[in-house]
């Protein structure tokens, strides 16, 4: 099971703390102060993170000459009639824009199994699956 604890730090600056690892979540200045990454800059690093990890480790494991790669995300939330293959009309989805670029001596075949396994990585079924959050607030002290 993935942790993360997140602290307030100043103005809408946030500490993100993950094991070993803690870094600065900010919002862009005007609304924040630009000191770090914003929460859907993070979440979208996250899945082109897992993404890369994926690919590296399958190709790794099958000895395919994968060298590097590049993975360009954007994101936007539209209007489900405006987006494809969505079957309730209506409401806002997200839209997710990925632009995977594979490097090495890879063929064909290679290129395309490739693209399969990057959609199949944990963090991308995740933000595709079914969500159900347990929350709770309490008061300090």
């Amino acid at each position: 099971m993935a942790r993360v604890s997140v602290e307030s730090v100043k103005n809408v600056q946030v500490r993100v703390e993950a094991g070993d690892h803690n870094w600065i979540a900010d919002e862009p200045l005007g609304i924040g102060d630009g000191a770090g990454p914003g929460p859907y800059d993070l979440l979208l690093g996250a899945l082109g993170s897992c993404m890369t990890m994926t690919l590296l480790l399958y190709a790794r494991r099958k000895e395919w000459p994968l060298e590097r790669v590049e993975v360009d995300i954007q994101h936007d939330r539209v209007h489900a009639e405006d987006a494809a293959n969505v079957e309730k009309s209506g409401g806002m989805v997200e839209h997710f824009k990925i632009d995977l670029v594979l490097h090495g001596d890879l063929d064909d075949a290679q290129v395309e199994r490739l693209s399969d396994i990057s959609t199949r990585c944990p963090v991308r079924k995740t933000l595709a699956g079914t969500h159900v959050f347990h929350h709770t607030a309490k008061l300090a002290g």
